[in-house]
């Protein structure tokens, strides 16, 4: 008797929206994969996850790419927002048109039931500040750079650092500069803030850029012991930088984590399984 040949699984397309191209989100991507694996792997079914990060990190750039990728009948979008109110009517677009949605380092627009996927912002700003205020024995003039202003994350460890410095009445905040997400920009701003600033003794970061810009221009400045710095993450590049003593420490994210839980939670809602309101990844010291 013939035997009959297994229909092929259909499979399932997840599209990743991230800020912008950056070697962060590339850490995002390899833990989606590595979740994508798995699930073809245990299911048989074929996962593939498509990346198509923006150029630049605008609102408009994401806005295109999510509509994109709405429009090509993804099965899931998961997306780090630049600006949740302006990117929330996709986001309502992309639920109504039956495809399931994933936040992933930032916070979920306010009254929508998506899958929010990173860490807890605030007390990860909280720690890197509190770490330059002891290094500077409470007292000195500090800066800030803030990232991308619009996004919640960034807007979140902003605010935080804020919060912070105001508790010590001998540390002031001199300069607040954003780095738009860009490495080479981030270093522009740190040049130009020292340069006005020259009694600045120390640093905070809102986005992984900015601690790697600010390392670079400490070093290019001479100002290694003189000025302190803390970062956010642990890209290879910090994490250099801090081994020859550039950059004091870092408070780190979990990228690859972060792409491995948001491939499992739209796979699970294409299940019909309800969204999980919150997935924290937790936070690490890097020093």
């Amino acid at each position: 008797m013939p035997v009959r040949a297994e229909p092929a699984k259909t499979a399932l397309r997840f599209v990743l929206v991230p800020k912008v191209s950056h070697p962060w989100f590339e850490e995002v991507r390899l833990g989606a994969l590595a979740a994508a694996r798995m699930i073809t792997s245990q299911t048989g079914r074929p996962v593939t996850v498509d990346y198509q990060p923006p150029a630049q990190a605008t609102v408009e750039q994401q806005q295109a790419i999510l509509s994109r990728a709405i429009n090509s009948k993804a099965d899931g979008i998961f997306i780090d927002l630049l600006d949740a109110s302006r990117l929330t009517p996709l986001l309502v677009r992309a639920r109504a048109e039956g495809i399931q949605l994933a936040i992933f380092d930032s916070e979920a627009p306010a009254g929508l039931p998506i899958t929010s996927v990173g860490n807890d912002y605030c007390k990860q700003a909280q720690i890197a500040s509190e770490r330059l205020v002891k290094l500077l024995a409470g007292r000195g003039e500090v800066a800030i750079m803030q990232g991308v202003p619009t996004a919640p994350n960034h807007a979140i460890r902003f605010r935080c650092h804020q919060e912070v410095f105001r508790r010590f009445p001998g540390i002031q905040v001199v300069a607040t500069p954003s780095d738009q997400d860009s490495i080479a920009t981030a270093e522009q701003q740190a040049l130009a803030t020292m340069k006005a600033h020259p009694a600045l003794r120390g640093w905070v970061a809102s986005d992984a850029s900015g601690p790697i810009g600010i390392g670079r221009a400490i070093a290019s400045l001479g100002a290694q012991g003189r000025v302190q710095a803390v970062g956010i993450d642990d890209l290879p590049e910090l994490v250099g930088q801090i081994r020859r003593g550039v950059v004091d420490s870092s408070v780190a994210t979990k990228p690859r984590a972060q792409g491995y839980w948001s491939i499992l939670s739209l796979w699970q809602q294409t299940l019909a399984a309800p969204p999980i309101e919150r997935i924290d990844t937790g936070i690490t010291v890097v020093e």
